[in-house]
């Protein structure tokens, strides 16, 4: 989940009364490196558990995620975020832009102890600064892929638009290997998952907003536009319900099969009507951190082919951008209901020098699950579908987005 970032159940769930975060899109990691030349040596440089091979000395031994090998259990991979917006902590307030991420369940952001290099290129909070700040002593450590992140716990005011979360627990990282977090547009990552998701970093925000009863409805949903005109509306996270006027038609409800990620079973994967994928059922993690869809390597292997890309020796696949008009359909089966992507959702348009080129929006990563083969729905497919998160019973909704573009 890394790039460029985003931003958003019953009908009477109106847009009253409920708290609007905006969010801003920006370049993703990988855009950046692709623009300085050095996408490449970083995809050579940081192959699954490298990180954890160089500087494994660097950690306590304890540290639960640093065991090799958990880089593939994990979500995090914010390479390809694109949507981010703002909180802050403490008091007076000290603001930091985050990812508001559906595919994990920790809150962190750099602290002023931080040596990293990356701590260095972001906001970082200042502990001294806050007449509210409690301290707790304990160490956490996250694993994100490209980067093992090691930290101090503390408590402290989080404010989210409107919304002030008391005696919130966060980490502090204090070591943050890896370029990404160089180079990264974010200071840190807010996570809207489920509490078993958690690695060390206690109750998630939203899970406190629950408890401190900030929010009308256990409920929250995302809209991400694909406008890319300046001062168009670029996304809105939405805490405490949905807005109507976000969206058209019904709202089709998947009941979350595990309560971890937000997980849904997807009945299938077809393109063009044809050659579906995951025929008896597969599950789903719908994942606002990347913008991306991920499934089982030689099921994206058989549709880069299919849609006619071509691989690059990082592994990226390369589109025609004359074809695009031409591509075939790809749908999603969810709950009995095809949700349709064009060409122009699933292809990913990036301008290098004078000219553009163009990606497939599917990439490979294999996940391990006990009920079956396991996709990622990143924001290709949120943006075109406004995505509603009820914590309430336990379903995430979809309905088709409202574009004014």
């Amino acid at each position: 989940m890394w790039w460029t970032v985003l931003a958003l159940l019953c009908c009477s769930w109106t847009a009253h009364g409920i708290n609007r975060v905006s969010l801003s899109r920006v370049a993703s990691v990988r855009s950046l490196l692709r623009a300085s030349n050095r996408l490449e040596e970083f995809v050579r440089d940081h192959q699954p558990d490298m990180l954890n091979r160089r500087f494994a000395q660097c950690y306590p031994p304890e540290t639960p995620s640093l065991k090799l090998g958990r880089n593939s259990e994990r979500l995090y991979n914010f390479m390809d975020a694109q949507y981010y917006g703002q909180i802050s902590l403490g008091t007076p307030p000290q603001n930091f832009t985050v990812v508001f991420d559906t595919g994990s369940s920790d809150l962190w952001v750099p602290s002023s102890y931080c040596i990293s290099e990356a701590c260095a290129m972001h906001e970082r909070f200042e502990a001294y600064k806050s007449s509210t700040f409690h301290h707790d002593g304990r160490r956490f450590g996250i694993h994100y892929g490209t980067g093992h992140m090691l930290g101090i716990m503390s408590r402290e005011v989080l404010k989210i638009g409107s919304i002030t979360v008391e005696n919130q627990e966060f980490g502090e990282s204090v070591f943050e290997p890896g370029f990404v977090f160089v180079m990264a547009k974010f200071d840190g990552v807010l996570g809207l998952g489920y509490p078993s998701l958690a690695e060390e970093v206690g109750n998630p925000v939203f899970d406190s907003m629950l408890n401190q009863k900030s929010v009308n409805q256990p409920v929250f949903s995302f809209y991400l536009s694909k406008s890319k005109l300046t001062g168009d509306h670029e996304g809105e996270l939405l805490l405490g319900g949905i807005d109507e006027t976000l969206f058209t038609g019904p709202i089709n409800w998947n009941p979350v099969t595990v309560k971890n990620y937000w997980q849904i079973k997807m009945d299938g994967l077809e393109v063009q009507g044809a050659s579906s994928f995951c025929p008896h059922g597969c599950q789903a993690i719908i994942d606002t951190g990347t913008s991306v869809i991920t499934g089982p390597t030689a099921d994206i292997l058989t549709l880069q082919q299919l849609i006619g890309a071509t691989p690059t020796s990082i592994g990226e696949y390369i589109i025609d951008c004359a074809r695009i008009q031409s591509l075939p359909e790809v749908t999603i089966v969810l709950n009995k209901v095809e949700f349709v992507l064009t060409a122009n959702s699933y292809v990913r348009k990036e301008d290098l020098g004078d000219t553009e080129i163009c990606f497939s929006g599917f990439q490979a990563q294999e996940m391990p699950s006990l009920l079956g083969p396991m996709w990622i729905l990143g924001d290709i497919f949120l943006s075109e579908y406004y995505s509603i998160y009820d914590r309430g019973q336990d379903r995430v909704g979809f309905a088709k987005a409202r574009h004014t573009r």
